[in-house]
C-alpha cells in the first residue's frame, strides 16, 4: 500500500473515531440522567378518571371515555395484562428478566430494584387489536371475561360483526390465541382489510441506543428487518417514509424485538397473512436532557385482506404469541415445533450485515458451544469464555505452529530475496519467478502468515455477531465486569466525559506485545507491514463501546497466541552457505560487503 492508501486509511479510522466518541459521549449522557418525560407529553386526566395518552403520540382509535377494564394472568415465566380497549394483550411482564442491570460506573441509583422487562410498553395498542375501517373498530370496547384456562375478549359491533378473542397462556413464554369473526345477520356481511397488531418495540431502557429495535418477519425463505432508521430515510434507504408494506400471502410470523427480547404473532403454516405493516411512533417517556431527538419505536401488525362473510358465516384465525427473551435454544425449539423457523428472529445477520451466512453459521455453533460448556462446568459466562476461546485455540494450534514455523524459515530466506530483488530489479516478472523457485526449494510460502488468519476470520465474525445477541451475557458478571453485554467501563474520565474501559486498552496492549513477538514476512511490502502496526489501534476504535464480552474473547485469544508462539518449536535456520549467496549478487553488493 502506497502513502496515498495509508493516508485515506488513516483519514477514515480518525473520522470513525471520532464518529463513536460522539455517539459513545452522547449515550453516557443519556444515562447519567433518569428518564424525564416532556410536559408536553405527560398523561393529562380524562372524564371517567382514565389517563389521556401522550401528546407525542398517534392518537388511539378507541373511545378515550369509555372505562377501561383489565385483566392480569400470571404464570411461572410472566404477567400477562389484557385490556377491555382492543381486546388484546396490553403488556407482557417477564418475571426472570430484571429490567435495569447496576453498572459500576452509573452515578444514580436503581429506582426500582424488583422492576422487571416488559414487552409492548406504554403501547396505546395492544397486541392482538384489530385496526382498519371504523365499521371494524367501533368504538374499541370490549368485554373481558376469565376462562379456565385465560381470557375471552367479545365484541358485537353494530353492523352484526361479532368477534371473540380466546387467549389461553402455555409454557415457554407462549399463549394461544383463537380469534372468529362471525356474521349474527341474515345477509352478506363485506368485511373491510384488517391490520392485527403485534406490537410497539422499543428499547430496553435509556442505555438502549435503540440500534436493535425494529420490526422482522419471515417469509419461508428468509428474515426481513425494518428499525426506525429505515422510516427516518438517508444515502441507502431513501427518502423519509412513513409506513413500511411488505409481503405477498407469505408473512409465516411478524416480530417486534430490541436486542434481547422479543414478541412474535405466528399464524399456521398453512394460513400465513398478506403482508406485514409497521409505522414509527415516538416515544417521549424515553426523552431526557441529554436527548437530540424523540427516541422512535415501531409498532407492527399483520395484514389481512378485504372479505366476505355469508350469512351467518365465521371466519376463524388461529395464532400462537411468544413474548420472552432471544434464547437461541428456547426459540430453536418453538421453530421446529411449529415449522417456522422462530429462531431467526436473533438476528444474527443477513446479506452484509451477517457477512452473507458466514456469521450467521458460527454464532449459532459458539452459542450452541458457549452454552454447552456452561452447562457442564456451571462457571459463569465469562469463564466460559476464556474456555471455549482456549478451546478454539487448542483446535486450531497445528495450523498457527506450522504457520509459525514457516515465517521463521522465510526471515531466514531474507539474504537471499534481498540479493533477487538487487539482480532482478529491472525485470519485475524474472525476480517474482526467481523468488517462487526459491520458496519452492526450501518449501515455504509466503502466504504462510496470512493463512491461518482468514482461516479463523469466520470465527471471529461469528463471535462478533454472537455477542451482540445472546442474552446469557445480559447481567454476567466477571472479575470487575458487572455486564458482558455492555462496555466495562469503570468510570467516566473527569474533564473529557470519555468511558474508561480497561478491557479494550488489555487487549490493544496484549496485541501489541504479539506483533513485537512475531517475525516480519519478508516478502511483505513495507507499506502494508505499517498498516499491520495500526490493526490494534483499529480494532480498539471498533471495540472500545462494543460488549465487554467481545473484547475479552480477543484479549484471551490474543494472549493465547503469545503463548503459542513462545512454545512453538523452531525449524534449524535454512541459511544457505555464503558462497551460494555471493554467486547470486551483483559485482556492487560484492564490494559492499
Amino acid at each position: 500500500m502506497d502513502r496515498t492508501g495509508i493516508i485515506v486509511v488513516t483519514i477514515c479510522v480518525l473520522i470513525m473515531g471520532v464518529w463513536l466518541y460522539d455517539e459513545q459521549k452522547y449515550q453516557h449522557e443519556l444515562a447519567l440522567h433518569p428518564p424525564a418525560p416532556v410536559a408536553a407529553a405527560a398523561p393529562a386526566a380524562a372524564p371517567g378518571g382514565n389517563p389521556a395518552p401522550p401528546a407525542a403520540l398517534e392518537l388511539s382509535p378507541f373511545d378515550p371515555n369509555l372505562p377501561e377494564r383489565t385483566l392480569v394472568l400470571t404464570n411461572a415465566s410472566a404477567r400477562y395484562t389484557f385490556t377491555s380497549r382492543g381486546g388484546g394483550l396490553q403488556s407482557v411482564a417477564l418475571l426472570g428478566s430484571p429490567e435495569n442491570i447496576s453498572l459500576r460506573w452509573k452515578k444514580t441509583a436503581v429506582t426500582d430494584p424488583n422492576a422487571v422487562v416488559t414487552l409492548n410498553a406504554h403501547a396505546l395498542v395492544p397486541t392482538l387489536a384489530i385496526l382498519g375501517d371504523t365499521n371494524l373498530v367501533g368504538d374499541g370496547n370490549f368485554t373481558l371475561t376469565r376462562t379456565a384456562t385465560g381470557v375471552r375478549a367479545e365484541k358485537v359491533l353494530p353492523d352484526g360483526l361479532r368477534v371473540v378473542k380466546d387467549f389461553q397462556l402455555s409454557s415457554n413464554f407462549l399463549v394461544n390465541v383463537q380469534v372468529r369473526l362471525g356474521n349474527t345477520t341474515d345477509r352478506p356481511l363485506a368485511l373491510p382489510g384488517q391490520e392485527w397488531v403485534v406490537g410497539l418495540a422499543t428499547p430496553m431502557d435509556v442505555d438502549d441506543n435503540g440500534q436493535a429495535v425494529g420490526a422482522m418477519w419471515y417469509d419461508g425463505n428468509g428474515v426481513q428487518d425494518c428499525s426506525p432508521m429505515w422510516f427516518a430515510g438517508g444515502w441507502f434507504s431513501g427518502p423519509p417514509k412513513s409506513e413500511y408494506l411488505k409481503g405477498s400471502n407469505n408473512v409465516c410470523w411478524a416480530a417486534i424485538h430490541n436486542q434481547f427480547f422479543a414478541l412474535i404473532a405466528m399464524p399456521p403454516t398453512n394460513q400465513p397473512a398478506a403482508e406485514i405493516s409497521a409505522r414509527p411512533v415516538d416515544l417521549p417517556w424515553l426523552l431526557t436532557a441529554a436527548s437530540k431527538s424523540v427516541p422512535k419505536g415501531v409498532q407492527t401488525a399483520l395484514v389481512y385482506p378485504a372479505q366476505t362473510l355469508p350469512a351467518h358465516g365465521v371466519q376463524e384465525r388461529s395464532l400462537v404469541l411468544y413474548a420472552g427473551p432471544k434464547e437461541y435454544r428456547s426459540l430453536a425449539r418453538i421453530g421446529d415445533e411449529f415449522q417456522n423457523h422462530a429462531d431467526l428472529v436473533m438476528n444474527f445477520g443477513t446479506g452484509y450485515a451477517g457477512f452473507f451466512g458466514i456469521g450467521s453459521f458460527f454464532a449459532k455453533a459458539l452459542l450452541l458451544s458457549l452454552n454447552w460448556i456452561h452447562d457442564v462446568t456451571t462457571l459463569g459466562y465469562g469463564w466460559t469464555i476464556v474456555l471455549l476461546t482456549l478451546l478454539l485455540r487448542g483446535i486450531f494450534w497445528p495450523l498457527t505452529a506450522a504457520s509459525t514455523r514457516s515465517m521463521k524459515r522465510m526471515q531466514a530466506l531474507s539474504p537471499e530475496l534481498k540479493a533477487l530483488q538487487v539482480k532482478y530489479k529491472d525485470d519485475v516478472q524474472k525476480l517474482t519467478q526467481k523468488q517462487w523457485e526459491l520458496y519452492k526449494k526450501h518449501k515455504v510460502s509466503p502466504l504462510s502468515g496470512c493463512l491461518p488468519m482468514l482461516i479463523q476470520m469466520p470465527v471471529f465474525i461469528g463471535f462478533f455477531t454472537m455477542i451482540r445477541s445472546a442474552i446469557e451475557l445480559r447481567g454476567a458478571h466477571f472479575l470487575w465486569v458487572t455486564d458482558l453485554s455492555k462496555p466495562d467501563t469503570l468510570w467516566m474520565i473527569p474533564g473529557a466525559n470519555i468511558p474508561f474501559n480497561l478491557l479494550p486498552l488489555l487487549m490493544v496492549a496484549v496485541m501489541i506485545w504479539q506483533a513485537h513477538l512475531q517475525p516480519p514476512s519478508p516478502g511483505m511490502d513495507p507499506g502494508q507491514q505499517k498498516m499491520m502496526r495500526f490493526m490494534p489501534l483499529m480494532l480498539l476504535i471498533f471495540l472500545y463501546t462494543y460488549s465487554s464480552g467481545m473484547a475479552l474473547y480477543m484479549t484471551v485469544s490474543t494472549l493465547a497466541g503469545v503463548v503459542q508462539t513462545k512454545l512453538t518449536k523452531i525449524a534449524p535456520p535454512v541459511t544457505p552457505p555464503a558462497a551460494t549467496v555471493d554467486s547470486r549478487l551483483t559485482p556492487s553488493v560484492k564490494r559492499q560487503k
